[in-house]
């Protein structure tokens, strides 16, 4: 049977923990008192036992009243609020001696401090859920009026003057000043947000109380196209979609909407955003249930682990402490209040009416989505491939072997161009197989990746997923390599079977580019997406993802290198010639050569740079100086390569130097948050995910050894 300090901590939510009952100290003081009222010897843990045991005998047997005489072992008072914010607090008062009252008083400050810190965090969550529920609310009230007033006038089949313009409907601004500059105001103050909220913390702000929409309101087909910004993140970032629908209409009618004239008054939304705010408030309710749903989960933990430490304590000391205690946690406001149940309800039943056309069933598949199960014909697969890989490789080796590309007056051409091709793709899935290991490893240690990476649950690649795609693309490799050597040993010339390397680099691109529903469809855009953010990474928005992948491009630079040369190998025709060296001799290639090295670097300072824009936090102007001063000492040595002089070397070495102590430093101790020198961990931190300390020491070891962003994207996220 597992224990309950196992469940606990495997059930509740990551991203809370710190909110949570701390168990574990309640145990530890439980252990103490439990050492302190047991002797150290066996004879005299026997005489306390059989005194025990006849005490509680005769109390059975002669006291018949004994549970209604029994005094009262502890009191809990309970100090009222002084304001709404804080809520009432909780004291125990001990109205009977214990065998260590030191270790009792203590376990009760403990006890009392967790029910407060419990009762202090629901009582917040709660009230912000509350608050983005009422908004969502009232956003949906003018989504549905929106669409209602569309539908009505569509229904009547109004003609177009236009046929390229969409369907649109006008609606009216209040011409009362206060409403407007409310309307105004509320508009600011979702500008001023969109920069700062995080996804665990999303507020939703009113919608504008200016707005009012006429059914009878007729179609307008020559009104002007919105511009609508729509996040660039998931739904959890939509949090004021018929806001962000109307911010350009009310500012641009901010001065007519004050003549009120009946023109003036008019304010057109064409179909196409209309659509776009229903899919960014259903995303937002989404995500609001899934936030009742964790607040729920919080509830029934705690509540369960102060049952069961409660028993414990009961079992040590012989009191009955629980039933009293158990009341008062029970009539606390994180286990009384109903508000956020109700919500739930309230969110579900909106969702099936609006957004499920009244289909519980398929509502449930939004709010509640299921995950995907894992096929044992993945293992079977991952297996089968694994060995197709080892057996071909080690016949590749073998045949390379005795064709003598080993030795030194081996085949020049078919070392300079074939095995480029193989550095690329072992190199670019050695990392894929890399990230399966974070994977799983994140998902032992019970880190929340797909929150932090904004993934879908439904959707994302669990590290089984990851292994297949690995080991099937590495057996194609090895097989085409196997293949193209055969061919070579067998006399045919390289015009004739050079081709074939290019042929699988392109069917790779294919498949990653397939529009169609197979092989990880979704999961192929989002990487595709991904890499568009960070290439024009000044114009988007940086999320976790974003900066995460980019850093993991530093890593790459080689397959960067190689996956250049290949492509002008085969874009100028030289594999058809056999010139290998074209690209090389030619002067633009160098040059371009240089940028693919500076780009992942200036991709990730640009990235550094938009996030310093958009939070105003210069911690993120130091980072971008950690990657700016990686490009000067590229740029150093480009210039030691063309020129070289001992002024140019030793420029080389001083910016190579700083540029390495810099991504040390910041590596160890900002991404890593180690190297801190009063935790109680030496050399590390207070809190640790993993509870062996020696991989945290190997991983610093090995930072020294292998340049940087290597080891840490093994342990980039071993924290929560």
């Amino acid at each position: 049977m597992v224990k309950f300090s196992k469940q606990f901590e495997g059930q509740l939510v990551p991203e809370w923990k710190e909110a949570f009952v701390d168990y574990c100290q309640l145990k530890k003081d439980i252990k103490k008192i439990h050492f302190l009222n047991n002797p150290t010897t066996n004879t005299d843990k026997n005489k306390t036992s059989f005194a025990k045991s006849l005490v509680s005998s005769l109390r059975k047997y002669v006291f018949l009243d004994h549970k209604q005489r029994e005094p009262r072992v502890i009191q809990v008072h309970r100090k009222l609020a002084t304001s709404a914010s804080t809520g009432d607090l909780y004291e125990t008062e001990l109205l009977e001696q214990f065998a260590d009252t030191d270790a009792a008083v203590e376990f009760f400050a403990c006890l009392d401090l967790q029910l407060n810190k419990v009762n202090q965090f629901y009582r917040n969550k709660e009230k912000e859920f509350l608050d983005r529920g009422e908004s969502l609310k009232k956003q949906m009230d003018i989504l549905v009026e929106l669409k209602t007033s569309l539908n009505q006038k569509r229904a009547k089949g109004t003609p177009s003057n236009d046929s390229k313009e969409e369907d649109s409907i006008s609606g009216t601004i209040s011409c009362d000043e206060e409403s407007i500059k409310d309307a105004i105001d509320a508009e600011e103050g979702v500008e001023g947000l969109s920069g700062e909220l995080d996804k665990d913390d999303v507020k939703l702000p009113k919608s504008p109380r200016s707005l009012r929409i006429k059914k009878d309101d007729v179609v307008n087909r020559q009104g002007r196209n919105l511009r609508i910004h729509i996040p660039l993140t998931n739904p959890t970032r939509a949090f004021s979609a018929i806001t962000y629908l109307l911010r350009d209409d009310l500012k641009s009618n901010q001065a007519s909407s004050k003549k009120c004239g009946p023109e003036a008054n008019k304010l057109l939304i064409n179909k196409k955003k209309l659509h776009h705010a229903e899919k960014m408030i259903r995303g937002a309710f989404v995500e609001l249930y899934k936030g009742l749903g964790y607040l729920k989960t919080y509830r029934n933990l705690n509540m369960l682990a102060f049952v069961k430490i409660l028993k414990k304590f009961d079992k040590v000391t012989g009191k009955q402490v629980s039933p009293i205690y158990l009341r008062v946690v029970e009539s606390s406001f994180f286990n009384s209040s109903d508000k956020a149940l109700k919500l739930a309800d309230e969110v579900e039943e909106i969702f099936v009416k609006h957004f499920a056309e009244d289909n519980k069933r398929k509502a449930m598949k939004y709010l509640k989505p299921t995950h995907r199960k894992e096929s044992h014909a993945v293992t079977f697969f991952i297996g089968l491939f694994a060995g197709c890989f080892i057996a071909l490789f080690v016949g590749y080796v073998i045949m390379a072997h005795i064709t003598g590309m080993y030795r030194s007056s081996s085949d020049t051409v078919y070392m300079e161009t074939v095995y480029p091709f193989l550095s690329m793709f072992s190199l670019l899935f050695l990392h894929f197989f890399l990230y399966g290991c974070n994977i799983y490893m994140w998902r032992k240690t019970r880190i929340n990746y797909s929150f932090i990476f904004e993934l879908s649950p439904t959707k994302e690649l669990k590290y089984r997923d990851v292994f297949l795609i690995c080991t099937i693309s590495m057996t194609a490799l090895v097989g085409v390599l196997f293949l193209h050597l055969s061919l070579v040993a067998k006399g045919y010339s390289y015009s004739q079977v050079q081709a074939i390397p290019g042929f699988l680099l392109l069917v790779f691109i294919i498949v990653l580019i397939c529009p169609f529903n197979i092989i990880y469809k979704s999961s192929r855009y989002h990487f595709l997406s991904v890499m568009r953010n960070i290439v024009l990474s000044p114009l988007y928005k940086v999320v976790m993802l974003d900066f995460f992948m980019a850093d993991q491009l530093c890593s790459q630079i080689p397959t960067l290198r190689n996956l250049e040369y290949i492509a002008c190998y085969y874009i100028t025709g030289s594999y058809k010639t056999q010139d290998f060296n074209y690209c090389s001799r030619n002067t633009y290639y160098r040059d371009l050569a240089y940028a693919v090295s500076f780009l992942p670097y200036y991709w990730r300072a640009m990235q550094c740079a938009r996030r310093w824009f958009d939070e105003g936090q210069k911690i993120h102007l130091v980072n971008l100086g950690k990657y700016v001063s990686a490009m000067l000492a590229a740029g150093a040595k480009v210039a030691y390569e063309r020129e070289k002089n001992v002024g140019w070397l030793c420029l080389v070495v001083i910016m190579s130097t700083s540029a390495t102590v810099y991504q040390l430093y910041w590596d160890f101790v900002k991404d890593w948050g180690l190297l801190q020198f009063n935790s109680k961990n030496p050399w590390l931190r207070d809190e640790l995910v993993l509870r062996k300390k020696f991989i945290y020491y190997f991983s610093l070891v090995q930072k020294k050894n292998i340049p940087p962003k290597k080891i840490k994207s093994f342990f980039i996220y071993l924290y929560s």
